[in-house]
């Protein structure tokens, strides 16, 4: 069983409209966007990360927003939902803070006994918010959203699958534990972290397969702590059998994919070197960042890309 893997480090997602994607994480949901670059293997469109302050593992919705693409279709074999943790009592500063802002599906229940506000994206995308007493990292400080309020970081994932045993094999390899179940979903977590240290795994056996595109994740990525561990990571999956990519360089992470039993696509991400590494703190996401391998395109992008904000 591995022990280096710490938990979520981001979720990555689609998207149709750059701008419409910007706003909605940055200026509704109150996170900073810490990194405006493009997609390494398609530079004509962004990749966009929102965060805290410094863009801290287990705390990062990452975006590929391709533009006017069709939204995708649930199904089994993709994520269901991503869920942020706030502070006890904070849900009704947003059940009427997204409902003022036409936010759609806004639903609110009880999940494994905390208080949860369900609700989508600008493309559909399940997201949820859950109340959690002991979250104790600082979140992004939005001027109109008070900190008792604001979004820590993760506070889980689900997956949905025809059948979750195969998953739950792997992520109990992972280092994930069963902690309950309520009806056909499954809880698991890393009994040794207190953050974005969950993943609910939702039972549809008769659920078609899932159709990717806006408004669905392409992957999960987990978090460890430097190259070394993820090459013991790496090494413990091909001992395993799972087929594994190279490590490849992401300028602000180093990571490696493999596909679950499920179909679900993962990754495992170094928290190393983190998101400053080519702009100071106080201006995270403000420029265009590009790859050294699309440097010499950038006044092409620069034309095509849609402008955004600083």
């Amino acid at each position: 069983m591995l022990n280096q893997i710490q938990g979520l480090h981001h979720v990555t997602a689609l998207a149709s409209s750059a701008s419409a994607n910007n706003s909605f994480f940055t200026d509704v949901m109150g996170l900073r966007r810490v990194k405006k670059t493009v997609n390494f293997d398609a530079p004509h469109v962004y990749h966009l990360y929102y965060g805290d302050e410094r863009g801290s593992p287990g705390t990062v919705m990452t975006y590929f927003p391709f533009p006017a693409s069709k939204r995708g279709a649930a199904g089994a074999g993709e994520v269901g939902s991503t869920n942020f943790a706030i502070r006890a009592q904070g849900l009704d500063f947003w059940a009427q803070r997204l409902a003022d802002r036409g936010v759609a599906d806004l639903a609110r229940d009880t999940f494994f006994g905390a208080p949860r506000l369900t609700f989508t994206g600008p493309d559909g995308e399940k997201l949820a918010l859950i109340e959690t007493a002991d979250d104790e990292r600082a979140p992004w400080h939005s001027p109109d959203i008070p900190d008792t309020a604001a979004l820590h970081g993760f506070h889980s994932t689900s997956l949905r699958l025809n059948d979750i045993a195969p998953e739950v094999e792997l992520l109990r390899f992972m280092g994930y534990e069963t902690v309950e179940t309520d009806g056909e979903i499954t809880r698991m977590a890393l009994p040794h972290r207190r953050t974005a240290h969950i993943i609910d795994l939702e039972a549809q056996p008769s659920a078609p397969a899932a159709q990717s595109g806006a408004g669905t994740v392409h992957h999960v990525a987990f978090a460890v702590e430097t190259r070394a561990r993820q090459l013991e990571v790496r090494e413990a999956l091909l001992d395993t059998g799972y087929q594994v990519t190279p490590v490849i360089d992401r300028d602000y992470f180093h990571a490696i994919y493999f596909r679950t039993p499920g179909g679900i696509l993962f990754e495992v991400a170094t928290n190393e070197p983190g998101f400053a590494r080519d702009e100071p703190c106080d201006h995270l996401g403000e420029a265009l960042k590009l790859p050294a391998q699309h440097e010499h395109l950038r006044q092409k992008l620069e034309r095509r890309l849609e402008p955004l904000p600083d």
